[in-house]
């Protein structure tokens, strides 16, 4: 099978050019890797690859962004693996990526288990990714090998592409983009099985650059949620908890916020989301007014 791996960046020019260097490393080598940015300040390349880099560049925005690498890639590959490009993934993850598509025909999305994830704090650094990938090797996990989700986590998602069809990541979920890959991915259940395969792992560093500001953020916690489950893509029963849980994390620790995350910001998108849907207003791109 041929595989294409897509990392759509903004603002981290020496982690793409990190992340192409490490991908080097793979057991199964990309057969071509694409960077989507706005322009070419936004990518820094190693001075060599053992595969094809191809960049595309456009409007920022991460669904248009994904949009504009997965449209040429269709037809051409057979799997379409998406890496957030502070995503650190093990050595054999492309080729165990491979291998669960090849072994399982009914298998629309398959994404890895994350080990470690610097979204849920300060963020992590390379070294922190590479010990937690030394640490996992070998080890046994818990629960069934392969788990059932409503949709991926976008950091690290692998689509057949035979299954995409018309399929578009939704660009009314501007900038950060909050829930356009279970918006996606949810839609391939139709398809085929969504799954999580343990045994493929990754570490997400959950860099802070380039990301919006704490107040769009929290209004798309919001309005995006609602949305979504009004377009019938995802289902009330994961947007609506996961939506109460931000406003929950963002109420609750707004008197004193970590240093890394603005929640007195985000609370204030919430409040201001909240207010538009009450009124019957119901625009996630509302964001780029704020």
């Amino acid at each position: 099978m041929r595989l294409i791996v897509i990392i759509p960046t903004l603002g981290r020019s020496g982690q793409v050019g990190r992340l192409l260097g490490y991908l080097g490393g793979q057991t199964r080598l990309p057969d071509e890797v694409i960077v989507s940015a706005p322009d070419a300040s936004h990518v820094g390349l190693p001075e060599s690859c053992p595969f094809q880099v191809s960049l595309v560049f456009g409007p920022k925005g991460l669904a248009a962004q994904r949009n504009r690498a997965l449209v040429p890639s269709l037809g051409r590959f057979d799997i379409i693996t998406f890496f957030d490009d502070d995503f650190v993934p093990s050595a054999e993850y492309l080729q165990q990526v491979e291998k669960a598509f090849v072994e399982n025909d009914g298998w629309a999305v398959v994404m890895g288990t994350v080990v470690r994830d610097g979204a849920t704090n300060a963020g992590l650094t390379w070294e922190n990714a590479e010990a937690a990938l030394r640490e996992n090797e070998g080890k046994k996990h818990d629960g069934p090998p392969v788990v059932d989700h409503v949709g991926a986590y976008g950091c690290n998602m692998s689509l057949r592409s035979s299954l995409v069809g018309d399929l578009r990541f939704d660009e009314r979920l501007v900038l950060y983009g909050w829930q356009e890959d279970i918006d996606f991915t949810s839609q391939m259940r139709s398809k085929g099985r969504v799954v999580c395969v343990t045994a493929i792992t990754g570490v997400h560093l959950g860099i802070k650059t380039g990301r919006v500001s704490g107040e769009r953020f929290g209004y798309s916690q919001v309005a995006n949620a609602i949305y979504l489950i009004r377009k019938g893509s995802v289902p009330a029963s994961f947007a609506l908890p996961l939506m109460f849980r931000n406003i929950a994390a963002n109420l609750a620790k707004s008197l004193r916020p970590e240093p890394y995350i603005d929640r007195r910001g985000r609370l204030r998108g919430n409040m201001l989301a909240i207010r538009h849907i009450a009124m019957g207003r119901i625009e996630p791109e509302y964001i780029l007014k704020i």
